[in-house]
């Protein structure tokens, strides 16, 4: 993610675009999906949902260097300590498991209508309650 130290200003700034990217990216997910783009919808909604919890991280003056780092962080810092309800952990490492397989399993094709739309709301959920936290975190 973040090496070094950060200002406040720079901290501000880098959580304001990533919730800015946040809700692009899931805006690519609703397209992907009007379009038929099963692999990118999963894609983009992953996507979405990493660059608001990564915002939410960077608020609080956490730092991750990887994907599973950001996904461990979440859990240790704001699932664990209840601050978060634990059924967007559950939502967030489901998005890490669809776009995983999109990308990079040849062998199961991923489903639409069972796979990806169930997940669109509870990503946008997730989305909508930790870029609220993170810009919060900043007052």
């Amino acid at each position: 993610m973040i090496k070094g130290q950060l200002t406040d200003t720079d901290r501000t700034e880098i959580v304001k675009y990533r919730i800015e990217k946040a809700y692009r990216t899931y805006q690519e997910a609703v397209g992907s999906i009007k379009n038929g783009y099963v692999e990118t919808a999963a894609n983009r909604l992953y996507y979405a949902a990493y660059y608001a919890v990564s915002a939410l991280l960077i608020s609080y003056k956490y730092e991750a260097s990887t994907h599973n780092g950001v996904i461990q962080m979440f859990g240790k810092v704001f699932l664990r300590n209840n601050i978060i309800d634990k059924k967007y952990g559950k939502t967030f490492n489901q998005l890490f498991s669809l776009r995983l397989t999109g990308d990079y399993e040849d062998r199961h094709i991923l489903d639409m209508e069972t796979e990806v739309l169930p997940l669109v709301e509870p990503a946008k959920e997730l989305i909508d309650l930790v870029s609220e936290m993170a810009k919060k975190q900043l007052m």
